[in-house]
């Protein structure tokens, strides 16, 4: 089992660790209780830690659910805000579940859930290294169109906002043809089109 030196120097390589984690890379629950009780980690998300003297975590509820829920991948409001799409700040996070999946069940970080089918489900979604862990989320095209399918649930007006700030970027960071491909996956193109030829 970890010394305490030893168990400090694992969360240096692994920033955020689930208790689960830390027990099975080998430090022993004492270890990891005395950690806890003597303030040398502490607890960013219900059952997820750091060293307290570490970096301050940029996305710990990404992080925590990501962790939590393999499955799921931010999406919509939440997916948003990470491109820089939108200055509204989400109220929870925003998931995407395959058809199917039971809901997640959260008493410390709200969520807000959409299921998609297979297709739709694992088109644009891409992983980013988030404070040392692995997280799935949709690229910024297929946020956008998620946004106007499910503009119930964000606001037409911030869908729009979204695709406004996006076409502000310089043109190379555009992929208009992987819009439209996504637009016709979530049959919004009919939507989209007048927006893009307006803005264009």
């Amino acid at each position: 089992m970890a010394t305490l030196q030893e168990a400090r120097s694992l969360f240096t390589q692994y920033p955020l660790l689930r208790t689960s984690q830390a027990l099975a890379l080998g430090i022993a629950p004492a270890t990891f209780y005395r950690m806890r009780d003597r303030g040398i980690i502490v607890e960013v998300a219900r059952g997820l830690f750091r060293l307290a003297d570490g970096p301050v975590p940029a996305h710990p509820d990404f992080v925590s659910v990501a962790l939590r829920y393999p499955r799921a991948v931010i999406a919509l409001l939440s997916a948003l805000s990470y491109h820089g799409l939108t200055t509204q700040i989400p109220r929870a996070v925003y998931l995407a579940l395959p058809q199917g999946t039971k809901r997640p069940r959260s008493t410390d970080i709200p969520l807000e859930v959409v299921w998609l089918n297979p297709t739709a489900y694992a088109a644009g979604m891409e992983t980013v290294m988030l404070d040392g862990v692995a997280v799935r989320l949709y690229d910024a095209e297929k946020t956008l169109c998620d946004g106007f399918k499910f503009r119930t649930k964000v606001g037409e007006d911030v869908a729009l906002d979204a695709l406004k700030a996006y076409l502000e970027r310089p043109s190379t960071g555009w992929d208009l043809a992987k819009l439209m491909r996504y637009a016709r996956l979530n049959r919004v193109s009919a939507r989209i089109t007048p927006y893009l030829e307006a803005l264009l």
